[in-house]
This record gives C-alpha cells, sequence and structure tokens, in this order.
C-alpha cells in the first residue's frame, strides 16, 4: 500500500480531501508523540487504523462530548486496547473535557487518565476496560444485547427512544482469542443488526507476522457465524471505509462485520509493516523520518492543525443537536408513557424501585433445609418482580444453577421463532425477553454481562458452575477493576457435588476468587443469608459481587435460635456462643455448607463441657471492611480458632492465627456419592469437634 505524503504529493487533493488526511495524520502523530514521551506503549495500531477510526468518528459516530454518557449515544469499544492512544486522542479531538493535551502528555503516568489500556472508571467516554484481548468484542455483544432489549421494552410506534449501534475496532489478536469467537457466535445466533466491528487486519502481532499462527479466512468464519461480512483492501482509502460502514448501517438483521487490511505503523518509513512497531516506542530517528514523510513539524510534540482541531470539534455541535432532538423525543414519551419514562429515569439513575425488597422471601427452620441454589432461584423470582433491570442467564445450565427468571421471556431474534422448541420462560422468543441463553460460552458470557454494566440500565448476572469459573476469569476481575455492578452466580461449589468427581469439584476456586480485589465473594451457609446475599448483591452498584450456591441440601437455622441472616452484612459475625459472650474456650468459623458442620460439632463439644463460640463467615471482604474493634469483637484474639470450608485451606491462615487449625481440602476431589467424599476428607461434624478438641486440650495446656 502507497502511504500518501503530505510534502509531495502526487496530484493536488481537493480542500476537503487534504483536511481528511491532516487530521488523520494527526491522530497518527498524536499516538507517536503519547508513546514517544512515555518512552512505553503500542503506537503500531494507532497509526494503521487512524483513517477508519477518522471515518467512524466524524461521520458516523452518534455522541456528545460535553454529556458523555447520553443514554441512546452509539457506543464505541477499543477492543484492541493496546491501541488506546488511538482512543485518547480522538476524545481530545473532539472535545472530551476531561481529555485534555495535559493528559495525552502523561500518557502511561502516575495518576493520570491516560493509562497504557483504556480504563471506563477512569473517564466517563471510556466505554469500556479493555486490553485482554477478546475482552472488548465480547463487552460490545452485551452493548448490543442492552440495546435490543431496551428497545424492545419501551420503544412504542411514534417513539422510538432507544436505538443506537454499537460500534468496535478489533485486532488480529480479538480474531483469534477464544472469547472473541464464543462471542461473535452468540451475536450472529441473536441477528444482533446494530452491532459494527471493524477488524484493523494489519496482519501482524507482537512475535511477528500472522503467518506464523492464523491463516483462516476470518471473513468465511463470520459468515458462518451468521454476520453480514466485507472487505476493504485498502485502510486507507477514506471512500472505500465509508461506503462499508453505510452498507454495514443499512443491516438490520445481522451484525457486520468490516476487514479492512491495514498497514501496522503507517507513516514510519523504517518500521511500518513489521512486528517491531506493535509495542514499542518508534525512537527518535523513526520519529524524525515519520513526521518528515508526513510533512509534519518535528517540534514542537504534541502539535495540532487549528483546521484540524475545528474540523474533530464539529463534534460538539452535532453531538448538542443529537442530544436536543433525543431529548425532545423523550419529552414527548414522558407526556404519552409517563411510567414506562419514570421507570427508564430510574434505572439509568441507579436508583433501585421503592419497596423492591419488601416480598423478598424468609425460610423456615428445617433440619432437611434446602440447596442454597433453590433458595436462590425462589429469591431471584421475587426479585425479578420487584426489579425489571434484572437480567442475566447461564452457561447453558439453568436446570443446574436455577437461573431462570420464570415467566419473563426468553432473549432471542423475534424474526426467527424457533419451531418445536422450549425456551426457560416458556417459548416466549423476543429481545424484551429477561433470560439470555449464553449457549456453553461460559468466558463470552462473562464478558458480555460485563457490556450490560457498562451500557447502563441493567443489574445483569451470569451463572454456571463454580468450577468453571476457570473458563470465565478474566471477565470477573475486569468486572472488579472497572467497578462494575455484574452479579456472578455459581453453584456446586464444593466437592459435595459427589459423583461428578474431581474435575467437577471446585477445591482451589474459592481461594483465587477471594483474591481479586474488589470483588465480593459471599458464601452463604442457608437459605435466609443466600436471600441476604442477594439483597447486597442487587445493591452493589460501584463493584461485582459473587455468589456461591451449594448443589446440596444444607439445614436451614433456626434464627431464634442463631443470629439474624441479617448479620451477613457484616461478613462474619456470631452465629451463637455458650455462656459469657468474652469467654469461648474455641471459635468455631466456617463458610456456607459446613457451617451446618460447626452446629454438629459444637453440639458434641458442649456435651465436654467446652465454651464454643460460633462464627458464620460467609464474606472475607465485607469482614475486612468492618472496624477492627468489630472483627475483633467476633474473633477475639486470645481465642483458639479452627475453620472449616470444603476448600483449599489457604487464606484462611489469617483468621485462625498461628495456633489455629483449618479442615479444608488440600487436594483434589473423587468421584463418589456426595456425602461419602465429604465423609472421606474429614468433613464431618465428628471430626471438626475431634479437631477443635484438639486445640482447647492444647490452648488448656499452655494455660
Amino acid at each position: 500500500m502507497k502511504h500518501r505524503s503530505h510534502a509531495n504529493p502526487v496530484e493536488t487533493p481537493s480542500h476537503e480531501a487534504a483536511l481528511d488526511r491532516l487530521s488523520i495524520d494527526a491522530l497518527r502523530m498524536l499516538a507517536v508523540d503519547m508513546v514517544e514521551k512515555a518512552r512505553s506503549g503500542h503506537p503500531g495500531m494507532p497509526m494503521g487504523a487512524a483513517p477508519m477510526a477518522y471515518v467512524l468518528w466524524t461521520r458516523f459516530l452518534r455522541h456528545s462530548p460535553e454529556h458523555p454518557c447520553f443514554w441512546d449515544r452509539d457506543r464505541f469499544v477499543l477492543s484492541a486496547g493496546h491501541g488506546s492512544a488511538l482512543l485518547y486522542a480522538l476524545l481530545y479531538l473532539t472535545g472530551y473535557r476531561e481529555m485534555t493535551l495535559e493528559q495525552l502528555q502523561r500518557f502511561r503516568q502516575w495518576g493520570s487518565l491516560t493509562p497504557g489500556h483504556p480504563e471506563s472508571h477512569l473517564v466517563e467516554a471510556v466505554e469500556a476496560t479493555t486490553g485482554p484481548l477478546g475482552q472488548g468484542l465480547g463487552n460490545a455483544v452485551g452493548m448490543a444485547i442492552a440495546e435490543a432489549h431496551l428497545g424492545a421494552r419501551y420503544n412504542r410506534p411514534g417513539h422510538t427512544i432507544f436505538h443506537h449501534r454499537t460500534f468496535v475496532i478489533a485486532s488480529d489478536g480479538d480474531m483469534m482469542e477464544g472469547v472473541g469467537s464464543e462471542a461473535s457466535s452468540l451475536a450472529g445466533h441473536l441477528q444482533l443488526g446494530r452491532l459494527v466491528v471493524l477488524y484493523d487486519d494489519n496482519g501482524v502481532t507482537l512475535s511477528g507476522t500472522t503467518s506464523l499462527s492464523f491463516s483462516e479466512d476470518v471473513g468465511a468464519r463470520y459468515q458462518a457465524y451468521g454476520w453480514h461480512v466485507q472487505r476493504v483492501p485498502d485502510g486507507d482509502d477514506l471512500d472505500a471505509i465509508e461506503r462499508a460502514l453505510r452498507e454495514a448501517c443499512d443491516v438490520e438483521d445481522r451484525p457486520s462485520l468490516i476487514a479492512v487490511r491495514t498497514v501496522i505503523g503507517e507513516g514510519a518509513p523504517d518500521k511500518q509493516g513489521t512486528f517491531e512497531v506493535h509495542g514499542n516506542p518508534l525512537g527518535r530517528d523513526e520519529v524524525v523520518k515519520a513526521k518528515q514523510r508526513l510533512g509534519w513539524p518535528l517540534d514542537p510534540p504534541f502539535f495540532v492543525p487549528e483546521q484540524v482541531l475545528a474540523r474533530y470539534r464539529e463534534a460538539l455541535e452535532r453531538g448538542r443537536a443529537l442530544e436536543e432532538a433525543w431529548r425532545a423525543s423523550f419529552r414527548a414519551y414522558e407526556r404519552a408513557l409517563p411510567d414506562l419514562a419514570a421507570e427508564i429515569v430510574r434505572r439509568f439513575g441507579g436508583r433501585l424501585p421503592e419497596h423492591w425488597d419488601e416480598d423478598l422471601p424468609t425460610f423456615p427452620a428445617s433440619k432437611e433445609g434446602l440447596a442454597t441454589r433453590k433458595a436462590s432461584e425462589a429469591v431471584l423470582q421475587s426479585l425479578a418482580a420487584g426489579v425489571p433491570e434484572l437480567v442475566g442467564g447461564s452457561g447453558d445450565l439453568d436446570a443446574s444453577t436455577f437461573t431462570c427468571l420464570k415467566g419473563y421471556g426468553d432473549l432471542e431474534p423475534p424474526s426467527r421463532p424457533p419451531q418445536g422448541v422450549q425456551g426457560a420462560a416458556g417459548g416466549t422468543w423476543s429481545y424484551a425477553g429477561r433470560n439470555i441463553h449464553f449457549g456453553v460460552r461460559e468466558h463470552a458470557m462473562g464478558a458480555a454481562v460485563n457490556g450490560l454494566s457498562y451500557h447502563g440500565g441493567f443489574i445483569p448476572f451470569g451463572a454456571t458452575f463454580l468450577v468453571f469459573h476457570d473458563y470465565m476469569r478474566p471477565p470477573v476481575r475486569i468486572s472488579a477493576i472497572a467497578r462494575l455492578g455484574s452479579i456472578w452466580v455459581y453453584t456446586h461449589d464444593s466437592i459435595g457435588v459427589g459423583e461428578d468427581g474431581p474435575t467437577h469439584q471446585p477445591v482451589e476456586h474459592l481461594a483465587a476468587l477471594r483474591a481479586i480485589p474488589d470483588l465480593v465473594v459471599i458464601r452463604p451457609c442457608d437459605a435466609n443469608e443466600t436471600r441476604w446475599a442477594w439483597q447486597i448483591a442487587v445493591e452493589e452498584r460501584r463493584r461485582p459481587t459473587l455468589l456461591v450456591l451449594t448443589r446440596q441440601a444444607v439445614p436451614t437455622l433456626d434464627r431464634d435460635v442463631f443470629a439474624p441472616a441479617s448479620m451477613l452484612r457484616r461478613g462474619a459475625y456470631v452465629l451463637a456462643c455458650d455462656g459469657s459472650a468474652n469467654d469461648p474456650e474455641i471459635v468455631l468459623m466456617a463458610s456456607g455448607s459446613e457451617v451446618a458442620l460447626i452446629v454438629g460439632a459444637a453440639e458434641i463439644l458442649r456435651r465436654t463441657g467446652v465454651r464454643v463460640r460460633l462464627v458464620s463467615m460467609p464474606s472475607w471482604r465485607l469482614f475486612e471492611e468492618q472496624t477492627a474493634a468489630y472483627r475483633e469483637g467476633v474473633l477475639p484474639p486470645r481465642v483458639a480458632r479452627l475453620a472449616v470450608e470444603a476448600a483449599s485451606p489457604l487464606g484462611w491462615e489469617r483468621w485462625t492465627g498461628e495456633r489455629g487449625d483449618v479442615v479444608g481440602v488440600p487436594r483434589f476431589g473423587a468421584s463418589a456419592p456426595g456425602r461419602k467424599v465429604l465423609e472421606e476428607y474429614g468433613l464431618t461434624a465428628d471430626n471438626v469437634a475431634r479437631r477443635a478438641l484438639a486445640l482447647v486440650s492444647g490452648a488448656r495446656a499452655n494455660g
């Protein structure tokens, strides 16, 4: 591909064409200068993708720089997040207040709004936290689901309130990552016609050319997914890019992929088209050559011609007009449909409905009890009735996770009703359905759930077995980084799964999840703690919550005897205590199903005269956030402690102290009936009592 130089043009371009070229090169050089000043970053992608980004942002993207969170804006996701300098340059040039020239100059520096990969919680206009490849593509699918659902639920004849698109720039790496494939397959199935992906097909990755590892026909693959596919052979051909985008926007029954053949690092004469320009600064000499080739001033850095800034800042006036037209439409909507309008305002304002939690169930005491996944199902049905923004699904496991919202329909394309197929909600098919069938695609499910959170107006959840968290750890981790209110529901939480064996019995997963900063992990001990766990999850809109639930039935504690389940809010609490509240000889603490074990062990210990304190500890994170005085009140410093959990003991030493002990599972499980597996691993009341008595005997011997 021949680069078009401003310094020595072959023919005199028109004023508009010349301004287009100048505007594109401004994008390139801002990215180059950012990376060069930081001495760190990825200049190649912004340089190669600048033309398609320019066409998209100046001719198609509906956005309002003065109000980045305008509800019906188009969403733009830079899935190729390593090219963040391109996004920051676009935000600065189009007039987003937060993204100043100073912030560009502080690229990748401490405390800046321009980190190495985009972070949505730092800048309102950054739609998604991207970087791990494929995540942004999965997020965009979630955003497109959000738009389809809101349109189906709220639009009425003569009142179209939600009708926006989701645009993505994705890289070769996004096309290689499995999560991208999973998400794209789902998008094709759902016929998400307002999703448009620009594929930056530059044929180069960090290690070399893609021919080393990637030779498939990406377009053919996407056609098989059910996408509308176009190819632009020259990524510098603005007219061809515009035509392709226009055609993609005319397609309403399929998502669109536009494969644009680009040159990585275009404009850098000695490095363009090579992997050297992927993840390293160009270097001073190459920067000089690139600027000379483009006819760009060598100094000052971060130079933007006035006419270029004026061209990009046209977005401000367009955004005002767009937003005012939409607000006028919404005022008419409010007059015609005041109740629905009020619901929209409440949802996007992040406020829960009044009295939303008044009808949440409580459960009577029962020795036979209930699996916490079944208690969760009952709570979910009540929540679904009172919280319309609650939307979600599972990785093809509704019959096991019990996360179907009964009577609220399945989210499927209404143009293709399946024949003879029953869905979770009884065969009601529409984008307005609140049950999303993600299929056996846990990774895409996680990314799409985050996309619903990013979009706004939703409380989304995704469900699977705890052991399959391994398939979706990246989006769970990112939900915490991005401070999203995503809810993760994991059932089948221990070796109690039984006959399915060690491949399906989570052991190390709780320790790994608790290690994720800002993730609230809750493992409730019975049905009533499960009710409170869901209440916290719905209320937590600034960080994700993860619920860990049992397959097997566990006793429902008598809350007239034991402390109220609402104490779960404190993360850990004194469930019961013998004798003086300040004079126990042993603290038995547990989470989830093992709380029933420590209750049984306490009965055995009491017969031997041991004073026992029982502590339910469903959430380490919430307990960590309590005052030191409260924590010491629950776990007295000089009292022996025994923790019990059907999982890896890693981490419990923080709570048991040097003289404590843990009854846990330090190895993989086994295939046998669940009760037998638990017995063989020492998870019985008798063994817990024996281990506790050993601690008490040692403490008594030491005075």
